[in-house]
């Protein structure tokens, strides 16, 4: 099994930019694979996408970048025990798989990330997770739903992970492990 690495934290608290730079240390001799669930839906989506696709090129980090909004498992085929992976984010992923292009909502969502998750572990040599704290604002019934399996997932993580960090205004801080 992979080493498994969590990092969470707000939008825009840097924990890509702080996951980006924790698989290039880790990476050795294997291959860094950079699962990519977002979606340009939106200009501002577009913009962020664009950002980090500069921010990962400008680093001079060989990246083998996977587009994968949905069904992560699909990937765990190209790993191999040196890779390192870096799946970003699980909340995009969780919305994506959520509510499908057909309109569809699928209730089957968590155990599917779950095991894309187990899938990708099994293969690779080290798998990082990111994914963004929701707000503590009052939640709708569908945003209620979300947030209650974001919140499940991450604690699922969070119980299998070798290290979780929070990252708060560019700082990462250890959760969970013995850390870098």
């Amino acid at each position: 099994m992979a080493q498994l690495i969590f990092i969470t934290g707000g939008v825009r608290s840097g924990k890509s930019r702080f996951a980006e730079r924790r698989a290039a240390s880790l990476r050795k001799n294997g291959t860094l694979h950079y699962l990519a669930c977002g979606e340009p839906s939106d200009e501002e989506m577009k913009e962020r996408i664009s950002r980090h696709q500069h921010d990962r090129a400008s680093k001079n980090v060989p990246w083998e970048t996977v587009e994968c909004p949905t069904d992560i498992g699909s990937v765990a085929a190209r790993l191999n025990e040196n890779s390192v992976v870096l799946l970003d984010c699980v909340t995009t992923l969780l919305s994506n798989e959520l509510f499908q292009e057909d309109g569809t909502f699928q209730q089957e969502t968590k155990q599917k990330i779950q095991s894309g998750i187990e899938k990708l572990s099994e293969r690779a040599n080290t798998l990082i997770i990111v994914s963004n704290e929701l707000a503590h604002e009052p939640l709708t019934d569908g945003v209620d739903f979300y947030a209650q399996q974001l919140g499940e997932l991450h604690q699922w993580i969070v119980s299998e992970a070798d290290e979780a960090y929070l990252v708060e205004n560019g700082v990462p801080r250890l959760m969970k492990g013995a850390g870098v």
